[in-house]
């Protein structure tokens, strides 16, 4: 029988430790891999699955996972981060980008090629280190078998700067984030409370003390607003809750999609995630209340399927997707970029 998806009680949040994880330099994998050489000249395979699974596992260990860096520290608000064009970068490169500007201290969205900041009129100051970001495809290659031509999947990396480590561009890359919303004293907020009204989510209150999402009935209850320390904590459970409701056979039908025994803790790393997408894009802080359940679980995952990162991304963004659409707001991004 289902069980609601409910955030345990906060036990608190991790810390941003000293330790950083950052994306190493330009690879590029074809499924399954590509070849490179160690150190004594021998060849070896270098797998992107591994080392951007690595990378996030690294952050974990570390005491901040990549989806919470942009809320770790005291600089600007959370953001999606963009390509030179404007468009949101989705899925895992959301986590790896979030990652980078974390370690490094950006404070802009927009990330750049070499050539596009050259074409924008800007130059990438000498000696900065760049990001990497990955790219989906396919390529058509002769079936050895059969003889006939066959589209196989690849997945490239490919570098990326910060507007903060190039010279010379446009002032409106160098934007200030969204501003966050400001504690009125655990009151509503009219523009949030419009978002979630619009989503046509159930959503119900009551004296009940905890929030939880209920598959079965198909409702989020939520406790009334008073009950939370501020304002923003309840939006930030709301949309928790929420995008656990995206799961339903109604809207994305992730729950019919992974329904193992394994599923209960994929699902909370996907509504952890989804949450911080669908978050930046409101200037809300996300809930982590969950952090100390779900954490030792989700490296024990992480270190068993490399590509479980990629899939708990690509999950969360369709689901951020779902409730910006619902509620009529615009999400712009690349679908190459899907798993």
């Amino acid at each position: 029988m289902p069980f609601p998806f409910c955030p345990p009680e906060n036990t608190g949040v991790f810390q941003r430790a000293d330790g950083k994880a950052r994306p190493r330099a330009d690879r590029v994998a074809q499924a399954p891999t590509a070849a490179r050489k160690d150190g004594k000249g021998r060849e070896m395979a270098f797998d992107l699955y591994q080392q951007v699974t690595d990378s996030i596992i690294a952050s974990i260990e570390a005491g901040t996972p990549a989806w919470r860096q942009p809320w770790a520290g005291a600089g600007s608000a959370a953001q999606m981060p963009r390509r030179a064009n404007g468009e949101a970068y989705r899925g895992i490169n959301v986590l790896m980008l979030w990652l980078a500007a974390a370690a490094q201290g950006y404070g802009s969205a927009y990330w750049f090629t070499y050539k596009q900041a050259e074409a924008a009129g800007g130059q990438v100051r000498k000696g900065e280190k760049s990001a990497s970001v990955v790219k989906y495809g396919t390529i058509e290659r002769e079936s050895e078998e059969t003889g006939e031509e066959k589209r196989v999947p690849y997945l490239k990396s490919y570098r990326v700067f910060n507007v903060d480590q190039i010279d010379g561009l446009p002032e409106r890359f160098h934007a200030p984030a969204l501003e966050p919303v400001r504690d009125p004293g655990a009151e509503a907020d009219a523009r949030l409370e419009a978002f979630f009204a619009a989503t046509g989510l159930d959503i119900r209150t009551s004296p009940e003390p905890q929030a939880f999402y209920d598959p079965q009935g198909d409702f989020i209850h939520m406790p009334p607003i008073a009950r939370f320390e501020d304002t923003e904590k309840f939006y930030g459970v709301l949309a928790h809750e929420a995008t656990h409701a995206t799961g339903h056979a109604s809207r994305v039908d992730r729950f019919g999609r992974f329904n193992d025994r394994k599923a209960y803790a994929f699902e909370e790393l996907i509504a952890e995630i989804g949450n911080c997408m669908l978050c930046s894009q409101l200037g809300v802080a996300p809930d982590f209340g969950q952090s100390a359940a779900y954490i030792e679980g989700w490296l024990r995952a992480l270190k068993d399927d490399k590509r479980m990162i990629f899939k708990a991304a690509t999950e969360a963004q369709k689901a951020s997707d779902y409730l910006l659409a619902a509620a009529g707001r615009e999400q712009v991004g690349s679908q190459e970029e899907a798993a």
